[in-house]
């Protein structure tokens, strides 16, 4: 697929992982398949060597994920801006913990300490933050992975309104949205690794990928 925007790197170019953000849901969510893909996903990224970046909280599958990484010896990174600190009960078990001012600055910090982007399924906050990484990505102020772990078809809507966004002119040839999907957790690191430019796009392949499951 080719992307014709100017980027911080160059289109087939490969990154080296080091640590990936995990966005993810204060809640346990509706399927129990959620949460153990949270859990499945922190023991990965543990045993390959990667770091965690999270959101910082203790329950649901944000809870998950950092336990399990922290349970296979990986090392978990929690950002939390102050006055979350109680809503979303901090996790105090983390490797390093960061209390940040805001909500922007939280945001900026977990872009600045990843090299790569997972939104598991969640809520407004989950959907805000992963659309944010697209965003920046298409306008070229990041070339970093972003992949939609597409837990049960949780992210097939976003999918599809990508896919109605272009097809109704408002995202350009030159300007796609490179995104990836991993129908499982098994999926995620490949996604990640997959040279840039090589996101399935809002575009009818991408689509087409999803509806062969």
């Amino acid at each position: 697929m080719k992307h014709d925007h100017t980027s911080p790197c160059g289109e087939g170019e490969t990154r080296r992982l080091k640590t990936v953000c995990v966005y993810c849901g204060t809640g346990e969510g509706a399927d129990p398949a959620y949460m153990e893909a949270a859990r499945e996903l922190g023991r990965m990224l543990a045993a390959e060597g990667l770091g965690l970046v999270y959101g910082g909280g203790s329950l649901g599958l944000m809870g998950a994920v950092a336990n399990a990484a922290l349970e296979a010896g990986g090392h978990v990174t929690g950002v939390i801006p102050a006055f979350l600190e109680e809503r979303e009960v901090m996790m105090q078990e983390v490797s390093e913990l960061v209390v940040t001012s805001d909500m922007h600055e939280r945001k900026r910090t977990m872009f600045e300490r990843a090299d790569g982007f997972v939104a598991l399924p969640g809520g407004i906050g989950t959907l805000e933050e992963v659309v944010e990484m697209l965003t920046w990505g298409q306008l070229g102020q990041h070339c970093k992975p972003v992949v939609l772990a597409d837990i049960g078809g949780f992210w097939r809507p976003l999918v599809d309104l990508l896919a109605h966004m272009r097809g109704e002119g408002f995202i350009r040839a030159g300007f796609e949205v490179d995104y990836r999907v991993a129908n499982s957790i098994a999926e995620v690191l490949p996604a990640l690794r997959r040279p840039a430019g090589a996101g399935e796009g809002a575009t009818e392949a991408g689509v087409a990928d999803l509806e062969k499951l």
